[in-house]
């Protein structure tokens, strides 16, 4: 079986989950060219916190973690199934680290859906999701990345959402395409990174933007994901996607395994956030 794919997708806003602009319409041609895998494994910035786990109810929930955004946004449901088996198979891969298996707590959050919407708007493809374990030091992000990197010959095709720059306290509204010079260097830095030598990625922690870039690692963790496993693979990773919302995000993404006729696109047009909204506040 030739390996399902793996993506890095800088999702954004939650509306970008409803909107059609330059990163939505690049999301869904890539999702037109990918292969129909057995599943999906997501890693979403948004399950972070104080353990490794993994979904494994048959029917996840569609997690609504924000607030202050349309109705049309809480009333968005993907209804994917779930798939326990893959779970089990993704905790026996990360062995000896503990991975619990979730029965009955989380579910499909927007930084899964809000992609998902796009690469597979059918929702009929079984998804499980990884949490990000807020405890850890970034290595051990990269090494759990490598170590699922042997799921891909099993068909799971993997897909790391965040965004390699996120600083939501210095959102920049009258700059809707446009990234301070701060973001700008580092989102390149990054790109130089994946290219060269991707599992040395927590390097890029000792940039001297990365406390403007990454306040928080939440964001910046899942990209490790995929440096990991392409580190496994003596890969290097290209990318798919390039651009930048509202100053201070970058919306760049990143493929590994994707066809070679795949080439990079410059989009914009990202969906913002409601006007009158602590944008570092919106998000849970």
């Amino acid at each position: 079986m030739t390996p399902a794919p793996a993506l890095f997708i800088g999702h954004g806003s939650p509306m970008n989950t409803l909107e059609r602009n330059g990163f939505t319409e690049a999301w869904r041609t890539i999702g037109r060219r990918l292969p129909r895998p057995r599943a999906l494994l997501v890693v979403s910035a948004h399950w972070y916190f104080g353990a490794t786990a993994v979904t494994a109810m048959a029917r996840p929930r569609t997690i609504h973690d924000f607030y202050g955004f349309p109705q049309a946004l809480f009333d968005f449901q993907y209804p994917a199934p779930g798939a326990p088996d893959v779970a089990a198979e993704v905790a026996e891969a990360v062995q000896p680290t503990w991975c619990g298996l979730d029965r009955d707590q989380w579910g499909l959050d927007h930084g899964a859906w809000s992609v998902l919407a796009h690469l597979y708007p059918q929702a009929d493809v079984p998804v499980v999701q990884l949490s990000i374990n807020a405890l850890k030091p970034l290595a051990y992000h990269l090494e759990l990345g490598a170590k699922l990197a042997a799921l891909r010959a099993r068909g799971i095709l993997v897909v790391a959402s965040g965004n390699v720059v996120h600083n939501l306290a210095r959102i920049a509204w009258d700059r809707p395409d446009a990234a301070f010079d701060w973001a700008e260097r580092f989102d390149d830095a990054a790109a130089r990174q994946m290219a060269e030598a991707p599992g040395d990625a927590v390097r890029l922690a000792e940039h001297p933007d990365y406390a403007a870039a990454v306040p928080t690692p939440d964001h910046f963790i899942p990209l490790l994901y995929l440096a990991g496993m392409a580190a496994a693979e003596g890969a290097a990773l290209q990318p798919l996607v390039r651009g930048y919302a509202m100053g201070s995000l970058s919306m760049t993404c990143y493929g590994l395994g994707t066809e070679p006729g795949l080439a990079c696109t410059e989009a914009d047009g990202a969906a913002t956030l409601p006007a009158g909204v602590p944008a570092d506040q919106t998000n849970v």
